[in-house]
């Protein structure tokens, strides 16, 4: 699925959204297309012709509240393991507890890891040191503003990396 990157009115990274949504924006006129796809794609319909954005900014500043603590939501985990099992790096599709919720184990940012189906099936409810597995990763809480783009630098538009540059943020 194509992603856009959303910027604020400050040009400072929000997240990203699918094409269709980035599209409703520009049309409404609540965003603005500041980079087009690379490749010159262009949407035309009966009375349009829109250029294919690969980043939009909103016309309008949107204040984002300040949190403490990121919630965990399995989107989240999910982006911040880059969709790759803590054990062997195959492609996750769940979640799994490094300590078992049946031994104790909380359900943080720090315990909670992404997992592919075999691997989460071989260590069921067992410790790491019970079975000798280690992880690739070390579980720990997003850090930063925009931890929702988490992987974006590796998966997004090149046309994305002045805005998710460290210098930028």
């Amino acid at each position: 699925m194509r992603q856009v990157l959303l910027l604020n009115a400050t040009y400072e990274p929000l997240t990203t959204l699918s094409l269709h949504r980035a599209i409703i924006l520009v049309l409404r006129e609540k965003a603005d297309v500041v980079h087009r796809d690379g490749r010159g794609t262009v949407l035309r319909s009966a009375t349009r012709t829109l250029d294919v954005p690969s980043v939009i900014r909103l016309r309008r500043y949107i204040r984002i509240p300040y949190r403490s603590r990121i919630p965990l939501t399995r989107a989240a985990l999910m982006r911040r393991d880059d969709f790759r099992c803590a054990y062997c790096g195959q492609r996750a599709e769940t979640i799994d507890h490094v300590i078992p919720r049946s031994k104790g184990g909380p359900h943080t940012w720090e315990n909670c890891v992404a997992s592919c189906m075999p691997c989460n099936h071989r260590k069921a409810d067992k410790l790491l040191e019970e079975i000798g597995w280690s992880l690739r990763v070390s579980p720990a809480v997003p850090r930063g503003a925009h931890w929702r783009l988490i992987g974006a630098q590796f998966d997004g538009d090149p046309q994305w990396a002045p805005y998710l540059s460290e210098s930028a943020a």
